[in-house]
């Protein structure tokens, strides 16, 4: 995988994501397979032997042979956001694969009709087979939806749509409890200093975790100190309850945890990681359980409005989810 969707994954939430909200709405042909497929979170698969009625099993969206003029697409429904970047994943399609793509974007209450207008986002691109093929976007706009064009038909397994989610925080009561951390409230992880098993992006995924795999989980520690991951709330707020879940961890789940916090007015994301070494204690060190979730409320220290939490492990292990309630920052 090229270090261009490195950084997007390990900086940006996946905007296409069925568990916030994302779905493909309309496609001009499904012959082969289905539009449901391109937005399965779990990686491509390619099963020997499989056919179905049409054909070859293939696990993606993929249009017939185009034997006239024009070209497929699909549109997408996302989660409200700016992108930054896309991977149009061809995985296993190699003599099937669309040889070219590019997208368009539109922002609108509820779904495109012939009437919407949309932007052009990604010019016609070339693409590979069986590959990754990542771009990046430069375009600070939020958009709602997605135009998947490709030239003239074929193939893609996965569509991952990079970017920062856009919250309207209007919709919010004043005084109203909210998990200021979550993903589809605009919550970023931001670095982690260790994700060998599980990315820290699943800590504030929604709903509960569905397996081992769903969660953030370390290396077992084999030298002194402590595994961490830095977090970006998608409002600055007061925080009062915090819930830590550990569904799922039973042999590997931390000793202990704490939180710290800090509201940021300078620096960067680069320097996060030794800035947060000063942060206040949000939340003092608590026994952990196994499968479990740990709500806290009197534990949580006042300490004013914050930006930013670091969720602190003892000394390693794995949690599936973290929240943030509180009330927003209005100053």
């Amino acid at each position: 995988m090229s270090e261009l969707l490195k950084n997007l994954q390990n900086r940006w939430i996946d905007l296409a994501q069925p568990r916030l909200g994302a779905r493909g709405l309309y496609a001009t042909d499904e012959f082969f397979a289905p539009l449901e497929r391109l937005l399965q979170p779990e990686p491509a698969v390619f099963i020997p032997g499989k056919y179905d009625d049409n054909g070859k099993w293939m696990d993606g969206w993929e249009t017939r042979r185009k034997r006239g003029e024009g070209h497929d697409y699909a549109i997408v429904r996302l989660c409200p956001g700016v992108i930054h970047g896309v991977d149009l994943d061809t995985s296993h399609f190699t003599g099937n694969y669309a040889p070219s793509a590019s997208l368009d974007a539109c922002h609108c209450a509820g779904d495109p009709d012939d009437s919407t207008v949309w932007t052009p986002l990604l010019t016609a691109q070339a693409l590979q087979g069986n590959t990754h093929n990542g771009f990046s976007i430069d375009n600070p706009d939020c958009w709602t939806h997605l135009r998947l064009n490709i030239y003239p038909d074929g193939g893609i397994a996965r569509l991952r749509v990079y970017g920062e989610v856009r919250y309207d925080w209007r919709t919010r009561k004043v005084g109203e409890e909210t998990d200021l951390l979550a993903m589809e409230h605009g919550g970023r992880a931001l670095c982690a200093n260790d994700m060998h098993f599980g990315h820290m992006n699943n800590l504030i995924a929604p709903g509960r975790g569905i397996n081992m795999g769903d969660g953030w989980e370390t290396r077992r520690r084999r030298e002194p100190g402590h595994d961490w991951a830095i977090l970006h709330l998608g409002h600055a707020g007061e925080i009062h309850r915090i819930v830590i879940d550990t569904a799922h961890f039973k042999g590997n789940f931390p000793h202990e945890c704490s939180v710290s916090a800090a509201f940021m007015q300078g620096g960067s994301e680069a320097s996060i990681a030794t800035q947060s070494l000063f942060w206040q204690t949000l939340l003092p060190p608590q026994k952990m359980r196994a499968d479990s979730l740990h709500e806290y409320l009197d534990e949580v220290q006042a300490i004013g409005p914050v930006t930013h939490v670091r969720l602190n492990i003892f000394p390693d292990g794995g949690v599936s989810r973290l929240r943030a309630f509180g009330q927003l920052y209005k100053g």
